[in-house]
């Protein structure tokens, strides 16, 4: 299963949501793979720690080769980082990313990640792709490869015009370009269910029949240390009741699939 979180507003906590989930996959005993494909390379950072191994390789190389006409193809686990974590790799961004973007477009090389990732299906049961937040080659390229697409919600209301924009972009990519990806569901993210106004933003969106998973995740300062740390929730805090949160939402995943 390939799963892309993606929206195009920032803020709304893709890397937490990609890299927090993709850990309780691969502490459930799944082999599980992140792909950072964000310039900013938040989700590498995460979880490699502050003072983490340096990639001898991610994905910007892979990019870069496709530009190369190289003739000898890498395996495409050369491509990937262990973490310290059992089970869970990642596939390291960094800065170049932002550089060979134009240059990707040009050469219309929108198909190559899915290709790179077909070739690691058999090595990880679940793959995990963070986004940048715009819709852009990197974002295509993520959701042409990817089975199920999950969308951070941060409950105001600049973030639910956004929403509209990214579901109509989403059912044009799949009429265009991959039938098989489907809206798995809005993750309502920072939540605060003693604020008026995020329980009225995500009741009317229920209301308009639009796919809110009905697990969301609280807002916590948890998280901010579990940045500052390298450590996913899971390896954190595993009583905290945001973790706790997160393995609802992932066996709610894992149900859906069923």
């Amino acid at each position: 299963m390939i799963r892309v979180v993606f929206n195009q507003k920032g803020g709304v906590g893709k890397s937490t949501v990609a890299c927090n989930l993709a850990a309780i996959a691969a502490t459930s005993g799944q082999r599980t793979l992140v792909v950072d494909l964000d310039a900013q390379a938040n989700s590498t950072r995460y979880l490699l720690g502050p003072r983490g191994v340096e990639p001898e390789l991610g994905i910007a190389d892979f990019f870069e080769e496709t530009l190369s006409y190289r003739l000898r193809t890498r395996d495409p686990v050369e491509y990937l980082t262990p973490t310290p974590f059992e089970n869970l790799a990642v596939m390291a961004a960094d800065a170049r990313l932002s550089d060979l973007q134009t240059k990707l477009e040009t050469k219309l090389k929108i198909y190559k990640l899915g290709e790179l990732l077909a070739g690691l299906k058999k090595e990880f049961a679940q793959i995990w792709i963070d986004t940048p937040p715009a819709l852009n080659f990197y974002t295509l390229s993520a959701l042409i490869a990817a089975d199920r697409c999950l969308v951070p919600f941060d409950c105001d209301d600049f973030s639910r015009q956004a929403l509209y924009r990214l579901l109509e972009n989403v059912d044009e990519i799949r009429a265009d370009h991959n039938k098989r990806l489907k809206v798995e569901g809005i993750v309502v993210n920072q939540f605060n269910a003693r604020s008026k106004l995020p329980t009225r933003v995500v009741e009317e969106l229920i209301a308009e029949k639009l796919p809110v998973l009905p697990q969301y995740l609280s807002t916590s300062i948890k998280v901010k240390e579990s940045h500052e740390a390298g450590k996913p929730l899971v390896f954190l805090e595993p009583g905290h009741k945001l973790t706790q949160e997160y393995r609802a939402l992932y066996e709610l995943l894992a149900r859906k699939k069923r």
